[in-house]
């Protein structure tokens, strides 16, 4: 039959919470009464991942799927690849860290069944450090206003999302993306709920202070040219400014003649155009660099197997060289 549901969970090096993950999805989406599919990505773990999902698809075959990569391509290739494979109406995205409850899902699938495409989560109590917090709520307001895309929490994995939303998804080549992002630009009747959320079941964050910073880079040159817009707009301002400072100091030199006391003042005006300067070459290079990747056409990542249930009840190891992700599996 098939699915109505289908469930997205990336894995990477998270052998010591599958067992409570496995031991809380499965019930959960019995429970709905509708036919579901989950399917585990995992995303080059170094650990045991791997041959623990390979067990729990010998457990359960009849809803759950595999997608083995041979490398570690980041958490939005793994969801785009779980997209690629998905075939219910609705999907649902999920970290395999047990954060957020897998029974908030039935949550997400009424509120697409009220007629929304995109529902997002927003966590009632995080259960993360006070520095995420902080630094996740400054990314966020930044970012509305960069992109005017309205997440409230654009950390927490947790969403849900139409089968129209997933399809346009899938059309996309996009070497680089946030998936939430993209999809909100996709929905024809976004919203968001709160959610619940819990520590850690086990391991530990694979995102550091870099890895957000990075990420919010990523969103925001992705979705929006306002960055360069703005360098344009604050490179003419300076220039007006360093030419009204040129006069004065002209002024000054045939009104009081020759002096060194600005001498310091004018070095530390130099050394802020010039941080000014590197920024906004450095801002450049990521635009630069974001057309460098896409203009090379590599595959966005390299599926190694696919453990799945054929359409003769037989299990198969569907094996796959260099998967171009921009085709449809």
């Amino acid at each position: 039959m098939k699915p109505e549901l289908s469930v997205v969970i990336p894995v990477y090096n998270e052998a010591s919470s599958l067992a409570q993950l496995f031991a809380r999805i499965y019930p959960a989406l019995d429970a709905l009464g509708m036919p579901y599919e989950i399917i585990f990505v995992n995303d080059g773990s170094r650990d045991a991942s791997a041959a623990i999902l390979a067990e729990q698809f010998r457990l359960r075959p009849d809803v759950t799927r595999v997608v083995l990569f041979n490398g570690n391509y980041g958490q939005h290739m793994a969801i785009l690849a779980g997209f690629e494979a998905t075939r219910g109406e609705i999907t649902v995205t999920l970290d395999a860290d047990l954060q957020n409850p897998p029974e908030e899902i039935v949550n997400l699938i009424a509120k697409i069944r009220e007629g929304y495409d995109y529902v997002g989560s927003i966590r009632r109590k995080r259960q993360d450090a006070a520095w995420r917090g902080i630094a996740s709520k400054a990314m966020n307001r930044l970012r509305e206003r960069i992109t005017h895309i309205k997440m409230t929490d654009q950390g927490n994995m947790l969403r849900a999302y139409g089968r129209n939303v997933i399809d346009l998804v899938n059309q996309c080549q996009e070497i680089n993306t946030f998936v939430p992002a993209l999809a909100y630009t996709f929905s024809r009747n976004p919203t968001e709920i709160v959610v619940e959320h819990e520590e850690r079941s086990a391991g530990e964050s694979k995102y550091s202070l870099y890895s957000l910073i990075r990420l919010n880079f990523d969103l925001v040159t992705g979705f929006s040219l306002m960055p360069l817009q703005f360098f344009s707009l604050l490179g003419i301002g300076l220039s007006f400014a360093s030419a009204a400072l040129f006069v004065l100091l002209m002024l000054r030199r045939f009104v009081m003649g020759a002096e060194v006391e600005g001498v310091f003042t004018l070095f530390a005006i130099t050394f802020f155009l010039m941080g000014v300067i590197l920024f906004g070459i450095g801002l450049l290079g990521e635009y630069i660099g974001r057309v460098y990747l896409q203009v090379r056409a590599r595959p966005r990542y390299v599926i190694q197997a696919v453990l799945q249930k054929s359409d003769g009840d037989q299990l198969s190891e569907t094996k796959l060289q260099a998967f171009d992700a921009s085709r449809p599996s």
